[in-house]
């Protein structure tokens, strides 16, 4: 699974993201400044550094000048050893880290290490993204739901209920980290599913974890309750 930096996530409402970006366009430069890009398209690398992900619903004008710098940005990223993943549909784009086996490659993207409930957290978000994306409808999943599903996989000896719903809140928070988990304007425990899972976690991936993942639910739990169908 590739996943974006571990930067904090902006918990940024989606109906009214966009409305301080101004400025972005702006084309003032600095004392002594020797840089070759233009400054709106600086704004946007330095967006796409910061991560997880540049949504262009959130952030309208620089998904805008993404489109308009892509080579130029393709390019630069390059100098770092990191690569544009753009999904023109979704009009979403993050930074990869370049993988090869002819070249060296220094590493500038920390890998994200996921515990066992953090990954069937992202499992259960992705299904119910292509839930809905066949229902044509938005992923929206609440605290509950989520807190639910993971359930499944508490250990039937645990003693400690306590902690694992430390562990749980701790898997909600990462996915919020990630940027796949996007907090509904107006609500405190609603969040849509970002469109940027599909690109993270490749639909091929889905029944491979799936299945090595079933076996650690309970032997009554249906397959349904399973893949959060």
């Amino acid at each position: 699974m590739n996943l974006p930096a571990d930067t904090e996530s902006d918990d940024v409402d989606l109906d009214t993201a966009g409305k301080d970006d101004g400025a972005v366009e702006s084309e003032a430069r600095f004392e002594g400044d020797t840089g070759t890009l233009p400054v709106p398209a600086r704004r946007v690398l330095v967006r796409l550094l910061q991560g997880p992900s540049l949504d262009a619903r959130r952030h309208e004008k620089l998904w805008n000048l993404l489109k308009r710098h892509e080579s130029a940005l393709r390019s630069r990223l390059h100098d770092m050893f990191l690569e544009l993943v753009l999904d023109n549909q979704s009009r979403i784009a993050f930074t990869r880290q370049v993988t090869s086996e002819e070249v060296d490659i220094p590493i500038l993207l920390r890998r994200q290490n996921l515990s066992f409930i953090e990954s069937v957290l992202l499992l259960f978000l992705r299904q119910k993204l292509t839930h809905s994306d066949a229902q044509a409808e938005r992923a929206v999943v609440d605290r509950i739901e989520m807190q639910e599903y993971l359930k499944a996989y508490e250990r039937s000896d645990n003693v400690d209920i306590s902690r694992f719903g430390k562990q749980m809140d701790s898997a909600i928070e990462k996915a919020k980290t990630l940027g796949v988990l996007l907090k509904l304007p107006g609500t405190d425990d609603r969040y849509e599913v970002s469109a940027s899972l599909r690109l993270l976690f490749p639909v091929e991936e889905i029944e491979v974890l799936t299945t090595a993942y079933r076996r650690y639910a309970p032997a009554g739990q249906t397959a349904e309750q399973q893949e959060g169908s």
